[in-house]
């Protein structure tokens, strides 16, 4: 993991609506619309969260066909553990050192 990726990851936990969407998911997969209504949040300000989300690897979204034809996107978390401390920072700032180095050399 970058720092640049490190950042992402923690921006993206990084907000209490964030948090409250990782806890619905947690109970399982759920609909974008059911979501919202759940969180209390408007789909578009709830499409924001989740795009940030979902940049970080946090959480994955499907496009499903209803019986009536009608696109439903799904959204679940993805495994995820983050374990920040010293050594995290320390692994990601040489990670690119060695994309730096790699890209000077190509």
């Amino acid at each position: 993991m970058t720092s640049e990726e490190l950042l992402a990851l923690l921006a993206a936990i990084g907000h209490t609506q964030r948090l409250r969407i990782i806890g619905e998911l947690a109970r399982g997969r759920v609909h974008v619309s059911e979501l919202a209504r759940r969180l209390g949040l408007s789909r578009p300000l709830l499409y924001m969260h989740l795009e940030r989300l979902e940049k970080a690897g946090l959480v994955a979204g499907t496009l499903e066909l209803s019986s009536d034809g009608k696109a439903m996107k799904y959204i679940e978390l993805t495994p995820f553990e983050v374990r920040l401390n010293v050594d995290t920072v320390l692994a990601a700032l040489r990670e690119d050192e060695e994309r730096a180095e790699a890209d000077s050399e190509a």
